[in-house]
């Protein structure tokens, strides 16, 4: 398991709080997820068997924010 602090651009509500979770929760081996909205960044657990941090990444983007670096 593994676990990152991805930074994201343009979540602003709770509403853009809800899609960026539902689309990262959509992946398999996503193991645990915390959205921070005030710091504007998802704290992600996964299993790196399964998923990889640029699917996570993408599917945020997918979704429709930003990923910083």
């Amino acid at each position: 398991m593994k676990t990152e602090d991805i930074k994201i651009a343009g979540m602003t509500c709770s509403h853009c709080k809800a899609a960026v979770e539902k689309s990262i929760k959509s992946l398999t081996g996503i193991i645990d997820l915390k959205i921070l909205l005030e710091e504007g960044k998802a704290q992600v657990s996964f299993d790196e068997s399964k998923v990889s941090l640029k699917d996570i990444r993408a599917s945020i983007e997918e979704a429709g924010y930003a990923v910083k670096n």
